[in-house]
């Protein structure tokens, strides 16, 4: 077997419980949820399909996929016609049966999305600034989800699921990086901002690390059913990054696995620093401020910035340098599949970048040390915003909130 192919875990069987009544209820929502997660992977699925994937029988899947047409989380497809037989329907997802709000709080920008069953982006709202305060920022979600709640219909907010929040943990480090006044920072110390956020919005609120949720977005909505085991970095205003093993989301005892920016590397002088001085978008921007270019486009449209010249060559190829180091270093580690780089910029940087990076590992004594592929992301620069829209469904219409598939091979 390919060491890229997807381990198939045991089929789960048909989960059966002796003690029947709430318990029964809850196998059943498992189910159900596992038959979704089934579909969502593969585009579409006939019951035959889901039935060999599952290992439920075909009479529980015929019955779940009935109660979740008539619920209208799925939609019938066209008929395939086989040699013999009926021909067999496939089922999707139906993208209209269920949205979410999610919420991106970067160090320059913040960003409401609307997003549908499948991961489309529906509806966005975006606020710049030099750096996140606590007051404006909430009054952007008090007016960001007015303007998003007004573009809908009535019918259309009552399909939400709920308001996901994709946040740094800690806003106040690392201020003089982004030239943010620490005092200013440390406001952000006293709040709870699931709290806060609850008491504005009329929707479950969930919260999750940014880098961790641009992770669970990729694993969706992106590359993770390519790869068991990866490695995700994003590179935003910070580095951050997240961890999946064996096709599930892992946070770790305090939900910051793969939080790898404090990951010490050495830096083009020789001195050691951590990975984030050096792969991370500020460092960008005082590179263009050293050149006499403005680096205030750098935040307004991620997907619309200009070839930099000098300044983003340079920054490319010490990023590059850094991120090769911790790719070894986490290679040596963990036997990943893959290192998964995205970031909140335009496709082609990103291209140039995993380009650099892999160039760089060439470079390195990679004797004893089995090497994943590295790759481009599939999601880009919004997958902290469709990370926290993706919340509210993990928690709602997947087997478990680390986003487990099984299935057989």
């Amino acid at each position: 077997m390919s060491k890229h192919a997807a381990t198939a875990p045991a089929a789960p069987a048909e989960i059966l419980d002796p003690s029947g009544g709430a318990n029964q209820v809850r196998v059943r929502a498992y189910n159900e949820r596992l038959v979704m997660s089934l579909v969502r992977r593969h585009g579409s699925l006939s019951k035959a399909e889901i039935a060999r994937r599952s290992g439920l029988s075909a009479q529980t899947v015929t019955v779940i996929m009935r109660a979740l047409e008539a619920e209208g989380l799925l939609m019938r497809g066209e008929p395939m016609r086989g040699k013999v037989g009926q021909p067999s329907v496939p089922m999707r997802l139906n993208p209209d049966a269920v949205y979410s709000l999610g919420l991106k709080i970067g160090r320059r920008s913040a960003d409401i999305v609307l997003m549908d069953f499948v991961g489309g982006i529906r509806r966005q709202v975006r606020l710049t600034f030099p750096y996140p305060m606590p007051g404006s920022l909430l009054a952007f979600v008090t007016e960001g989800l007015a303007e998003l709640e007004a573009s809908i219909t009535p019918e259309e907010r009552a399909r939400i699921a709920g308001f996901g929040v994709a946040a740094p943990f800690e806003l106040w480090s690392w201020a003089s990086e982004v030239g943010a006044p620490q005092a200013d920072m440390d406001q952000w110390r006293g709040v709870d901002l699931e709290a806060e956020i609850a008491s504005r919005v009329p929707y479950p609120v969930t919260l999750q690390n940014d880098a961790t949720s641009a992770c669970a977005a990729e694993l969706v909505f992106g590359l993770g059913p390519q790869y068991p085991d990866f490695l995700y970095l994003f590179i935003g205003s910070f580095i951050g990054g997240g961890v999946v093993l064996n096709s599930a989301l892992f946070t770790g005892r305090t939900g910051t696995a793969g939080a790898i920016g404090p990951l010490p590397v050495q830096g083009r002088d020789g001195e050691t620093v951590q990975l984030l001085k050096i792969a991370s978008i500020y460092r960008l921007e005082n590179l263009l401020r050293e050149h006499g270019i403005d680096p205030k486009p750098v935040w307004y449209s991620p997907d619309d910035w200009v070839d930099f010249g000098a300044p983003l060559q340079i920054w490319i190829d010490d990023m590059a340098a850094a991120l090769a180091q911790a790719v070894v270093a986490s290679a040596s580690v963990i036997d990943f599949s893959a290192v998964i780089i995205d970031g909140g910029f335009p496709a082609w940087v990103r291209e140039r970048v995993v380009a650099a990076t892999q160039a760089a590992v060439a470079r390195l004594d990679l004797q004893g040390v089995t090497m994943p592929e590295i790759v481009e992301g599939a999601v880009g620069s919004r997958a902290r915003s469709v990370g926290g829209a993706s919340l509210p469904l993990f928690s709602r219409y997947l087997p478990d909130h680390n986003v487990l598939f099984k299935e057989l091979a």
